[in-house]
């Protein structure tokens, strides 16, 4: 005879009791971007309901974000005026150390991540500091300046740091300095297995971070490499990492099932820049029903092992889920 397994699908009670995988709101982080200056709410096409914010924004997007549930966000910092080392992600008084001061006077209850890079603050658009030809990122003198940033940020009142630049040894220098300086309970969320994609188009239009010259292949993973992705994260994890990262998420999905299997760390999935906007643009044009589309994907992301999902569509998502209650 053989196994019915319909029976278990026939009722809608019975389908919900047997979900394998359900979502939470408190599975999202909500990346905000984040310029100087007043009354700034720039929404970027490539990236409908995505916006660049300035401190003020920023407050006021975190009151509606508390309001549907969500409380942790990741924030990236554009800064007026750029230069080769990205000074102004060193600077106390810079757009990051300002805007996380402000949050936490007003919204001391938001958990603030904060992306920990230098491909927004640079002149040349590249994660660190160039090598003596100019073509690369001097991988040892950047550590240096990640660990000055990461102070920082620390001083500013992040309450965790995201290292994004794919630099080898970057947690353990990182780690090394916030030790050092007294944050030792200070966690790292590490960009542990980051792809050198083709889906970050949108995002460098918001965070106005596209490389002068050249890609970053020399830096970041190559997408056809599986093994070298998997190891990658597991170097991160002996280096101390709190959250490893595989990003981005939707063309990855064997990486995070692969790094889910081999370490008991949590692990967050990046949905970047561009798999939101195809869903958006898919939507938009009545191709696919977007919230369904969303939800199921999403729901993808756990599924294939991730514990905490960056998404530019957790507000969406969080009102969909409450209206679930």
């Amino acid at each position: 005879m053989f196994k019915r397994f319909r029976r278990l699908r026939i009722n809608k009670n019975l389908r919900n009791l047997v979900t394998e995988t359900k979502l939470d709101i408190n599975d999202f982080i909500y990346p905000l971007f984040v310029k100087p200056g007043a009354k700034i709410k720039k929404e970027i096409s490539s990236m409908p309901g995505v916006y660049q914010m300035s401190v003020d924004e920023v407050i006021k997007e975190c009151f509606e974000l508390k309001k549907l549930g969500l409380y942790s966000i990741l924030l990236f910092g554009i800064p007026d005026t750029k230069d080769s080392i990205g000074s102004d992600a060193l600077s106390d008084s810079g757009v990051i150390s300002t805007v996380i001061k402000e949050i936490k006077k007003v919204h001391p209850d938001m958990f603030i991540i904060t992306d920990l890079c230098f491909c927004e603050y640079t002149d040349h658009g590249h994660c660190g500091i160039l090598d003596m030809k100019q073509e690369t990122v001097d991988n040892d003198a950047t550590l240096k300046i990640l660990a000055d940033q990461a102070i920082v940020h620390a001083k500013a009142g992040a309450d965790m740091i995201a290292p994004s630049g794919m630099m080898d040894g970057m947690i353990t220098a990182i780690r090394e300095a916030l030790d050092t300086a007294g944050f030792i309970n200070l966690p790292i969320m590490s960009y542990s297995t980051k792809f050198a994609s083709s889906y970050y188009g949108p995002f460098r239009d918001v965070a106005e971070s596209a490389p002068s010259f050249g890609d970053r292949r020399s830096y970041q993973m190559n997408p056809a490499n599986r093994r070298e992705a998997i190891n990658e994260s597991i170097e991160d994890e002996l280096e101390g990492a709190d959250i490893l990262m595989v990003k981005p998420a939707l063309a990855y999905m064997d990486i995070i099932r692969d790094v889910r299997e081999r370490t008991s760390l949590p692990l967050a999935v990046y949905n970047v820049s561009g798999e939101y906007s195809m869903l958006k643009m898919a939507g938009k044009m009545g191709l696919i029903d977007y919230d369904k589309v969303m939800m199921e994907t999403l729901t993808g992301f756990k599924r294939a092992g991730a514990d905490i999902i960056i998404t530019y569509h957790a507000k969406e998502a969080a009102e969909k889920l409450n209206q679930y209650k």
